[in-house]
């Protein structure tokens, strides 16, 4: 039986699952190297990059001729002939046969595509699971759960050529985001590059690595400033490097983001269940989505049912005698301005924060309700953070005292995407461990984990923050917390269903959704 709201949603993510494939090489691309691990954590390290392993992808061709075009690609309903009719219930399943700008058939596999399946006039969405045949051929997959018209949407979000240029950026360039920092001291600053690792035979290096959590960051020290000077964090620039060519490869609406046509019908009626049917399972991949769209409203699957929190005193009634504690990106930035907006008696107390980087606090003193976000740790594209507000999250959740009336959201992932996994993955590893210390000490603690989601990509975004590299790390994320008492948001599907265009920060109907799922959890 699928596991109840209430608890983590162990989910496979729902836009690529790929058979077996080549392990990842035993190293750790000579990059941060520093960073001791324990053998548990490098027992996990190398079983997540195992579990995360894509195909192999050839080498860049010298024009666009040979790589994959979703004008010349096509996908069909099976059984071949597509459209007809369908029961609630069913599954149905559409072959993709990928083919470049020649028209030719591919042969590999690789790309990176999403798929679902809608109806506009019922605002309703799921979906779909997306398997690699490494034949050039992909499987989407997706449950029936609606009665009308069911239409497939294929959607190419990179060829396979592409991902080869994805991967030799990380692999060669993981500093190509770079930061700054700010030292000062009396009259005299200077300001010096930052990251995770820095090479230390360029000039001396000044070691900001986190003494309780073993995040590593490091800047290059100023020439005739102490270490110990440094008042600000902020994004230094990025560093495009591409090879001639590569660039063509990411072109919106020509081989990114662009949808594939249906060849036949792309869609199905769906009729009512009949009774006594039984459940088909139409292909061999059988995991669920974690909910679909219904009405513009999120519907869980697993037998709970998202509660709908359509005004502010139901909210608040939610949210009374609540400490909600937000840690993480701009992405959960967001539900602080949401709840701050909708919200007439909460009312947001001034520290004189910027407005991108926070803290932020709200206070609902007639109800006791405390609302408050934080930015997690370095590193953070960010314009400039203070060095006194620079918190990594592990060391935030071993400061609070948690219990029944405490709420806490954790949401990381974006401003990893340019760095080799291994090091989201050590990041995790240490908020993992500050979650388990929490619900040891406090366990009526409720600890909720926004997942990744999909976003508009143009080539900037595509280099620093594509889908790709978010469906790696969201993959970890899900991974890593499996087995705690922990609640999953799943933003990935929630932004792959809805009719909404992608964008790193959803649109309001979407945010709605997601702080409904939070309410229900705090709220059964």
């Amino acid at each position: 039986m699928p596991p109840p709201l209430c608890q983590f949603q162990n989910k496979i993510n729902p836009t690529l699952i790929v058979p077996r494939v080549s392990p990842v090489p035993n190293h750790q691309h000579g990059y941060c190297s520093r960073q001791h691990l324990s053998p548990q954590d490098a027992r996990e390290e190398r079983a997540l990059l195992n579990s995360i392993a894509w195909p192999e992808t050839p080498p860049v061709p010298p024009s666009l001729g040979r790589t994959s075009d979703p004008a010349h690609s096509t996908f069909t309903i099976l059984p071949a002939g597509g459209g007809g009719w369908r029961r609630v219930g069913h599954r149905l399943e559409a072959l993709v046969q990928m083919r470049d700008f020649q028209g030719r058939p591919k042969r590999y596999g690789g790309d990176v595509l999403v798929a679902r399946m809608y109806n506009p006039a019922l605002d309703a969405g799921v979906a779909g699971r997306v398997v690699d045949h490494l034949n050039g051929s992909y499987s989407a997959v997706f449950p029936l759960l609606w009665e009308g018209r069911a239409q497939v949407e294929v959607t190419l979000v990179h060829p396979s050529e592409a991902v080869t240029v994805l991967r030799r950026l990380t692999r060669d360039q993981p500093e190509r985001v770079y930061f700054h920092s700010l030292f000062h001291s009396g009259s005299a600053s200077e300001t010096t590059v930052c990251n995770v690792c820095l090479p230390s035979d360029r000039r001396p290096l000044c070691n900001f690595t986190d003494l309780h959590t073993g995040a590593p960051w490091f800047c290059y020290k100023p020439r005739h400033l102490s270490c110990d000077t440094r008042i600000s964090h902020s994004k230094g620039g990025f560093t495009q490097s591409l090879l001639a060519r590569e660039d063509t490869l990411f072109q919106s609406g020509v081989n990114m983001k662009v949808s594939i046509r249906a060849s036949g019908s792309d869609y199905v009626t769906v009729l009512p269940k009949e009774e006594g049917q039984l459940e088909v399972n139409g292909s061999a991949v059988n995991p669920e989505p974690s909910g679909y769209y219904y009405q513009g409203v999120w519907r869980a699957l697993g037998g709970a049912t998202v509660r709908q929190f359509s005004n502010s005193s139901a909210i608040s009634q939610c949210l009374r005698g609540k400490v909600l504690h937000l840690y993480g990106d701009s992405t959960i930035r967001q539900w602080f301005e949401y709840l701050n907006a909708a919200l007439p008696d909460l009312k947001e107390f001034d520290l004189h924060s910027l407005k991108q980087v926070g803290p932020f606090m709200a206070v609902d003193s007639g109800r006791n309700t405390l609302v408050q976000y934080r930015c997690h740790g370095p590193p953070i594209r960010f314009g400039s953070v203070p060095t006194s507000q620079l918190r990594y999250i592990a060391n935030e959740l071993d400061g609070l005292s948690g219990g029944t009336d405490t709420a806490v959201v954790l949401g990381i992932w974006s401003h990893f995407s340019t760095f080799p996994v291994e090091v989201y993955i050590r990041r995790l590893q240490g908020i993992r461990r500050a979650v388990a210390r929490l619900l040891d000490r406090a366990p009526g603690t409720l600890v909720v984990v926004r997942t990744a989601n999909l976003k508009a990509l143009t080539l900037y975004e595509t280099l620093t923050n594509s889908d790709w590299y978010s469906l790696q790390r969201d993959k970890v994320l899900r991974a890593m917390f499996k087995g705690l008492d922990v609640r999953l948001v799943d933003a990935w599907e929630m932004t792959l269903a809805h009719r909404l265009p992608h964008s790193l920060h959803p649109q309001p109907p979407i945010i709605k959704n997601m702080i409904d799922v939070l309410l229900s959890y705090i709220c059964p």
